[in-house]
């Protein structure tokens, strides 16, 4: 069962992982650190916690690594730090599962908002009608109230985001969906991101949802955004 208000972080520099408990702890978080890679994912899966915190550049075991390992058996929300500022660094850790990325230096207050965030979105709940829905289009089958996805049968394992964007296309087979209408449904806290990352995330299911021989559905439209047909 998930501890409640009970925070992961992952960061081996003590000053910083400290500032993070004492802002959480103010917010009426508690939370334990871990000072590298090494027993995280028997952590999560031992006290599942609210939130992780994942420092990106870890002894032991790399923050990307973690993060698709956890992402193997859990959908908690993951924020991950680091010292790199390239888009590219940011894309890949979002391709690995991430809900949402900081880099350093960072304002405390900062990560805590964030992670406040994504709790409140994950938490809103669904519709009823929306709850019990499964969407199914050719050979992927999605099921909101479980947060599963299928392809040809087998499970798929998606980020929250890709979910999100799957379930938008889903729902309206043909219709064409502009970039920032797909940003709009897979960032529901308003957060904006470049088009480069949509184009990412819909590389990441195109490739997760092509079965045997075959095709995923989910096509480009150059110029405008992407549909499934």
């Amino acid at each position: 069962m998930r501890s409640d208000n009970h925070v992961l972080i992952v960061e081996d520099e003590e000053k910083i992982a400290q500032i993070l408990v004492d802002f959480f702890a103010l917010e009426g978080f508690d939370s334990h650190v871990l000072h590298s890679g090494e027993g995280v994912i028997d952590e999560v899966k031992k006290r599942p916690p609210t939130a992780v915190i994942l420092d990106r550049m870890l002894p032991g075991v790399d923050g990307l690594t973690l993060c698709k390992q956890i992402r193997q058996f859990s959908q908690v929300p993951i924020l991950m730090l680091t010292a790199r500022v390239d888009e590219i660094d940011r894309l890949i850790g979002l391709e690995a599962g991430a809900d949402d990325y900081v880099c350093k230096p960072f304002s405390a207050r900062e990560v805590v908002a964030r992670i406040q965030t994504i709790l409140r979105r994950t938490a809103r709940a669904p519709d009823t009608e929306e709850y019990t829905n499964v969407l199914v289009f050719k050979h992927i089958e999605l099921d909101i109230a479980k947060f599963r996805c299928s392809c040809n049968g087998s499970p798929v394992e998606l980020t929250p985001v890709e979910f999100r964007l799957l379930k938008t296309i889903m729902t309206n087979p043909g219709v064409v969906y502009s970039r920032e209408q797909l940003m709009a449904s897979g960032y529901q806290d308003g957060r904006v991101v470049s088009n480069r990352t949509i184009d990412s995330h819909m590389k990441n299911l195109r490739h997760k949802l092509t079965a045997d021989h075959l095709e995923c559905p989910i096509q480009a439209v150059y110029g405008v955004g992407y549909k499934i047909v």
